[in-house]
């Protein structure tokens, strides 16, 4: 009998029961808010009308001031100052999300610093991976490869806006006019 490999399992959509299962005490918080570093990363997930997503889930990843990949990344464990480098947030009903965390550093000479955004929602059938970008970062993004392969015209949804002192806003909008850019983990293109 001829040996065969099994197929690979379909996908399943995903929610909405992330919003109960996959939070833990201190998700959100990054870096303590009154990291001297610290700053606040939030915003709004909605879906192709504008419509808040309330039951997703938001995670972060980024490397630490200096660009330097974080090895308490994706560490659970939070101790009050360790800065983890990996955050995980529910949205609430009002589709709001919100980490305390710290501003990275360019992991390349030739890069600008971003944190690296995955999105779990109802309705998807895959987590979709993103990344925001500073928007007082405006030289760096400007030779940033990555975006410098993004179409001009969609490029700001990349973009986090300063908007307060140690704040920036960036607003997830998964499908419709505005749509953010979304990539492959390899941070290829699409959409």
């Amino acid at each position: 009998m001829p040996e065969t490999s099994p197929g690979q399992t379909p996908s399943q959509t995903v929610g909405p029961f992330f919003g109960y299962a996959l939070p833990y005490p201190g998700g959100p918080q990054v870096a303590a808010p009154w990291h001297a570093d610290g700053i606040r990363f939030h915003g709004t997930v909605s879906d192709g009308a504008g419509d808040p997503i309330p039951d997703a889930i938001v995670e972060i990843w980024h490397a630490d001031a200096s660009g330097q990949v974080i090895s308490e990344r994706g560490s659970l464990d939070r101790d009050g100052y360790t800065v983890t480098g990996f955050g995980r947030a529910a949205v609430d009903r009002a589709g709001n999300y919100s980490f305390s965390t710290i501003k990275p550093g360019p992991t390349r000479p030739d890069a600008a610093p971003y944190i690296l955004v995955t999105v779990f929602a109802r309705g998807l059938t895959h987590h979709l991976f993103t990344r925001a970008y500073f928007g007082d970062e405006s030289e760096r993004n400007d030779a940033d490869p990555l975006l410098g392969r993004v179409d001009p015209a969609r490029r700001d949804t990349l973009i986090a806006a300063r908007d307060a002192e140690r704040s920036y806003r960036f607003d997830i909008r998964l499908q419709g006019d505005g749509e953010t850019v979304f990539l492959n983990f390899d941070a290829e293109i699409h959409g």
